[in-house]
């Protein structure tokens, strides 16, 4: 069978050759010149891609080779981007431009390099992707601990921008809830593995559709009070629909029942409107996310735009840059991101869009989704149960998360506190995501390989065989 690792490789460079090229650009709009160091952060970040390839190489040699070149090209924008951004306040500034360790860029490659050893890391220790699923319960006890640990800390221990979401300790910050994603998932896979049938079953039809049991809504109930909660005292609605989202999403798929799908939204929505109209009667830990909605409901109002309090002035800031950009956009570095309030974090889509305008911005976001859908084909092609919904579950978290922060830029729905995967500067966004793709190759390298690839080993001394699941019912094939 073939691996296609050379393609792969040659994807590789040829995504560090646009990063170079867009480097390059960026260099010609800011200087009127283009100096001979342009390609030196391209031509690092090509050199931990191919490190990282290497260890794909060896270890997943049949995984998917678009995923990782196809990270690689936004992570490297990304970085251009943030070294982009550190020019321009160099020049404001009359300071020295600084170096390719320099800056936030700088801050950015050791990030990327530490981010690919944890997925190098990973992909070395975990072999066959079932193995995860002994540890599952206790994944789910971590989750849920890295989820409510902001929230119980003190606001200046863990509050940014509105949100209670981060850790910081003197100059050090993480984002725990980047990490609980990646444990919630392999508790919620293992869980409706073998709860699977048990919620499958229907009560009653009702326009068509069958629904399940009451006795089976406690795990739903279950989730969706714990999302609430994330919305009431972390105070942000992104990170309480990733969560929801991803469990209900990973219970269709375990089910294939779009009723659990209708239940969600009802729920999700509903405690979202209930938690709208206590913010209006009671305030409290309600305010902050009816301020929010009111922001998103008229960001141009007087009321909510001001400068000096925040407001709504960072939604409007972002919504400009995105229509001066129009169609094709300023030209990298001849725009004025800096306008744009955390466009280093947040904001970054906005900052970008003003930039290589509405078809740069699409053909990311075709990055994005060709991700996306290589995690969803792994799901469907591995042969076991437990996989289908791993992988589908972290596909359906990448794609959510980029919906949740472009929604939230574009004024499709309040603002978040969400980070742009592989885009935006942050190393826990980036350590988490990179995890995330580890996972994915290690699935798919289970799916695209022979019936042996997931991790299983021979008997000694008798025929060569391979455990496979198929519909979640053990069998054996053995190879003479």
């Amino acid at each position: 069978m073939k691996t296609h690792r050379n393609a792969e490789l040659g994807l590789l460079a040829f995504a560090m050759i646009l990063v170079a090229i867009y480097a390059a650009t960026v260099e010609a709009n800011q200087f009127d010149t283009i100096h001979p160091t342009f390609w030196i952060p391209a031509a690092l970040l090509l050199t931990l891609f191919i490190g990282l390839h290497f260890v794909v190489r060896f270890t997943a040699p049949y995984a998917d080779p678009v995923l990782l070149p196809a990270v690689a090209l936004i992570n490297g924008l990304g970085v251009s981007f943030l070294r982009r951004l550190d020019i321009a306040r160099a020049i404001s500034q009359k300071q020295p431009i600084p170096g390719v360790f320099g800056g936030t860029s700088g801050r950015q490659l050791e990030w990327t390099l530490a981010a690919l050893i944890l997925a190098a890391v990973l992909l070395l220790v975990v072999r066959d992707h079932k193995v995860i699923s002994r540890y599952a319960y206790t994944l789910g006890l971590v989750g849920i601990v890295l989820v409510m640990l902001p929230a119980v800390l003190p606001s200046s221990l863990s509050e940014v921008n509105g949100a209670k979401l981060w850790i910081k300790l003197g100059g050090f910050s993480i984002q725990p809830g980047e990490f609980a994603k990646l444990a919630l998932v392999s508790f919620f896979a293992y869980y409706l593995v073998r709860k699977r049938e048990v919620l499958s079953l229907a009560s009653r039809r009702f326009l068509g559709i069958d629904f399940p049991r009451g006795r089976d809504l406690g795990p739903v109930v279950t989730v969706w009070l714990l999302s609430l909660l994330v919305l009431v005292f972390e105070k942000d609605l992104g990170t309480a629909l990733l969560y929801f989202g991803l469990f209900v999403v990973t219970l269709y798929v375990a089910t294939e029942r779009a009723s659990w799908l209708i239940i969600g939204l009802l729920l999700f929505f509903g405690g979202v409107y209930m938690a709208y109209l206590l913010g209006a009667s009671i305030g409290g830990p309600f305010a902050n996310f009816y301020d929010r909605a009111s922001i998103w409901l008229d960001p141009f109002a007087q009321a909510n735009y001001n400068k000096a309090t925040g407001g709504s002035y960072q939604l409007v800031q972002g919504l400009l840059a995105l229509g001066t950009g129009g169609l094709f956009g300023s030209g990298p570095g001849a725009g004025s991101p800096g306008l744009v309030p955390e466009v280093r974090t947040d904001f970054i889509f906005a900052g970008m869009g003003e930039e290589i305008g509405l078809f740069g911005l699409s053909a990311l976001l075709v990055c994005y989704l060709l991700i996306v859908e290589r995690g969803l084909r792994a799901a469907l092609n591995v042969r076991d149960s437990f996989g289908k919904l791993v992988a589908g579950g972290l596909a359906f978290t990448l794609g959510l998360q980029v919906f949740v922060i472009l929604g939230g830029i574009t004024g499709l729905i309040p603002l978040t506190g969400q980070t742009t995967p592989f885009l935006s500067a942050g190393g826990s966004s980036l350590m988490a995501n990179w995890l995330l793709i580890a996972m994915l190759l290690r699935i798919s390298n289970a799916a695209r390989g022979p019936a042996n690839s997931g991790g299983s080993s021979d008997r000694p001394g008798g025929p060569k065989k391979a455990p496979i699941q198929l519909h979640g019912a053990p069998t054996e094939v053995f190879k003479p």
